[in-house]
């Protein structure tokens, strides 16, 4: 189908924009566990870059499209919680999680951001040096809000119990409960510094593992194994109410750990 009026094809440009701005919403949401949202303004020159195409005498609706989709910017966003900061308590206390969730959380979302915008300005100058440099920021903070992400739904102020697939998966990855229990604690406790102990699905044994992270080093993309644990070591996440008792934090979260998420997690990664 083809249009030659400006205005017959400026409403056609907005509904394209809608239909982008649903499309980049569902692939964005199933590409991590953070939320994100489409800006729905275009800057100038995305509008300008459309509207070269509207110069043209004849146009198809798909270059029309195309040229839509190429120019949405996507933000990461920081994700609520399911629960109240206050929710944790004892086991976390509300300052820790307001200031965990709001303060340290936000300033990775906020610094990703900022790294992506001078990765997409570096790839259109074809700045190699640029985008090299870039790659730090991007692992940390892209970590960070990946790791914590899936750290707030890991959590739950309310008692749950893993599904009988992930307890048969345990024993036959630990032995028992209370093994896998015992070693995840001990290799969490024991990093060097800060970071995060996992535990983590992987595809090519079928078997449940533990690992220890470094800093925000990402699970998958540094290990390969899918996350469905993780346990956060930074000093911002305990050490205003645990002071140096590392140990002490980390038995205690077990009492808070939401294995409903991790049984969901588990079924998803299979």
């Amino acid at each position: 189908m083809r249009f030659s009026r400006e205005g017959h094809i400026y409403e056609k440009c907005k509904i394209f924009c809608l239909d982008a701005d649903s499309y980049y919403t569902s692939s964005l949401h199933n590409l991590t566990a953070s939320r994100c949202t489409v800006k729905k303004s275009f800057i100038t020159t995305s509008i300008a870059k459309i509207f070269l195409i509207l110069k043209r005498k004849m146009f198809t609706l798909r270059q029309l499209s195309q040229a839509v989709a190429r120019n949405v910017r996507s933000k990461h966003t920081l994700p609520d919680l399911p629960y109240d900061y206050a929710a944790l308590e004892p086991v976390i206390s509300r300052d820790i999680m307001n200031l965990h969730h709001s303060k340290h959380h936000q300033t990775y979302v906020t610094n990703l951001n900022a790294a992506e915008d001078k990765l997409k300005l570096a790839v259109e100058k074809s700045d190699v040096s640029t985008i090299i440099s870039l790659a730090p920021a991007l692992k940390f903070n892209g970590g960070g809000h990946l790791n914590h992400s899936i750290f707030w739904q890991n959590l739950s102020p309310g008692s749950t119990k893993p599904s009988a697939d992930l307890t048969a998966l345990i024993d036959k990855s630990f032995g028992s409960f209370d093994k896998m229990k015992t070693d995840l604690s001990t290799a969490t406790v024991a990093i060097q510094g800060s970071g995060w102990g996992w535990l983590g699905y992987c595809k090519k044994s079928g078997l449940i593992k533990i690992s220890a992270c470094p800093n925000q080093d990402p699970l998958e993309a540094t290990t390969g194994l899918v996350p469905l644990l993780g346990i956060d070591v930074w000093e911002h996440a305990y050490y205003l109410q645990y002071k140096n008792v590392r140990a002490d934090y980390v038995k205690a979260i077990f009492d808070i750990i939401n294995w409903k998420d991790v049984s969901e997690r588990l079924a998803k990664a299979k």
